[in-house]
């Protein structure tokens, strides 16, 4: 095999491992997209990191949210960096300039397979292992691949019956009297068509109490991005973060941009990678915020239970907000270890108000969150899923 044939082995198997990492990302990716890439570099000069990085991108990705995935992986798949990304063009109107390209016709193309040529690993495996991963161990290209995620996570939460209802089609509960007589006059005053309601579902008002000491440090960011997401994504929730005190973050997790959220996010909390005071914090929590709690609402606490306040204050505080909250769930990443039991004074003082302990450690563990909620979170007093 000459030494031509050896390069564009490794470059077909680089730019495999590019269009693997771009799919467990979701960036749309297929066989005429790897094609249109081949034909792109083809057209520039291979060697030079900004030709290639440009070139990838324009046929790679196909939507804004994109970008950022591309970028997270490009260093990963070629190992060197992507050139810093320049605002777009506009012309004297405002509008928006696309820039000129040229693709090279498609050519009968072979690629040998060579004995120094890389194994790629299937895009499904890369995402498997990425949600049983710890945050703690995450790469900042894994963290751009997993807020994409995280957002679909975010999305999903408690549902609950309104008061309000809609014109059904099946038989429900409540007749609809007006629509039923209305209907009655095609047929002499008979009624024969009956028409029925049923009551609309609406987003159950959930409350994200997100612990920011120095204990949860490896975790509190990754936790902050699915905080910022569910803030965005759905109506009705509230976010608090305490180290020492409790902060109000929801306004500065709200708005389309997340990383602007989060810098707010960060700059709001003065007690980030501090000390931990669960109970004061949950007091506070209580007796400032009750009102927009509200009754009915789920609380979750993101924290890993280790406490330097009165174990007496937690218990109470505990009690006081399971008797106002629908359903309370903890998420601590400790659980998620082999043998894991909850001796810390914190943790054994708040777990008999919780209705659902689980890990927050990973995907996996945001996804049986997301899980618990979509099912109604069935309240089970006195400690629920263990």
């Amino acid at each position: 095999m000459s030494e031509r044939e050896r390069l564009g082995a490794r470059v077909t198997a680089r730019l495999a491992l590019l269009g693997a990492s771009l799919r467990a990302g979701g960036v749309r990716v297929g066989i005429g997209e790897l094609l249109a890439a081949h034909r792109a570099l083809a057209a520039v000069d291979p060697a030079s990191p900004a030709e290639s990085y440009y070139a990838l991108r324009a046929t790679l990705c196909s939507r804004f949210e994109d970008l950022e995935v591309f970028d997270a992986v490009f260093h990963e798949s070629f190992g060197h960096g992507a050139p810093v990304r320049q605002p777009p063009a506009l012309d004297e109107a405002g509008e928006l300039v696309l820039p000129r390209t040229a693709v090279p016709p498609e050519g009968p193309r072979r690629v040998p397979a060579g004995e120094d040529a890389e194994v790629v690993p299937a895009a499904a495996s890369e995402v498997e292992l990425l949600r049983e991963k710890d945050f703690a161990a995450y790469t900042d290209a894994e963290r751009a691949i997993a807020r994409r995620l995280i957002r679909r996570l975010a999305a999903r939460g408690p549902t609950r019956l309104g008061r309000r209802t809609r014109p059904a089609r099946r038989r429900g509960e409540t007749h609809d009297l007006r629509a039923t007589l209305r209907a009655s006059l095609r047929y002499g005053g008979e009624p024969i068509d009956r028409r029925f309601r049923r009551r609309i579902e609406q987003a159950r008002p959930l409350v994200f109490v997100l612990d920011v000491s120095g204990s949860m440090e490896p975790y509190a960011r990754m936790l902050l991005q699915y905080v910022q997401a569910a803030v965005a994504a759905r109506p009705r929730v509230e976010a608090f973060a305490f180290g020492t005190r409790l902060t109000r973050i929801t306004r500065e997790l709200r708005g389309r941009d997340p990383d602007r959220a989060l810098e707010r996010a960060a700059r709001a909390v003065a007690d980030w990678s501090g000390g931990t005071r669960i109970g004061a914090s949950l007091a506070t929590l209580n007796r400032e915020h009750g009102r927009r709690l509200g009754r009915g609402s789920v609380v979750v606490i993101l924290s890993d239970g280790w406490d330097r306040g009165d174990p007496e204050l937690l218990s109470a505080e505990m009690a006081r907000l399971r008797r106002s909250a629908h359903a309370i769930a903890w998420l601590n990443p400790l659980k998620a270890q082999p043998g894991y039991e909850p001796l810390v004074r914190g943790m054994r003082a708040a777990l008999p108000y919780v209705d659902h302990f689980l890990a927050g450690n990973s995907i996996r563990s945001l996804e049986e969150l997301a899980d618990v909620l979509e099912a109604g979170l069935r309240p089970g007093r006195g400690g629920g899923t263990r």
